[in-house]
């Protein structure tokens, strides 16, 4: 699992920019509290060529699966949540590991994690009353 200020990282797809050059369908790692993107590790190397290249021949737009091939399960059997689940059932998760991992922090008596872990807690406490709020006003 990948994972990120506390939380686990979502396993998506996304846009990148390098330079000039937007490089599309990337396989990235989001993270749900702080909005941070990793490219996902087993492809990084082929990303950092790719883009090199694309920017070395001055292409404004690459798309990342034409150029490398990689096996989608792969990428994705690592992450707890993916895009394409519901957003609210992610929170729910995201809110679940917190919670236990604030536990074991108590547990351990390290009061600096369970701080980190409570104002992480209440991001997602907020971010699943903003999707409440839409669900309810659609």
């Amino acid at each position: 699992m990948s994972f990120c200020c506390g939380a686990s990282m979502i396993g998506t797809k996304g846009t990148l920019k390098h330079f000039r050059t937007h490089i599309h369908n990337v396989p990235i790692l989001f993270c749900p509290v702080c909005q941070r993107v990793d490219i996902h590790y087993l492809v990084e190397n082929e990303y950092e060529i790719l883009a090199e290249f694309a920017h070395g021949d001055g292409a404004s737009e690459v798309d990342f699966q034409e150029y490398v091939e990689h096996d989608e399960s792969s990428l994705l059997e690592n992450c707890v949540n993916h895009e394409s689940e519901d957003p609210m059932d992610v929170v729910h998760n995201q809110i679940d590991m917190a919670l236990d991992l604030l536990s074991f922090a108590k547990q351990i008596e390290d009061t600096e994690w369970q701080f980190v872990l409570k104002k992480r807690l209440g991001m997602l406490n907020s971010r699943r009353n903003k999707l409440r709020q839409r669900r309810t006003s659609v």
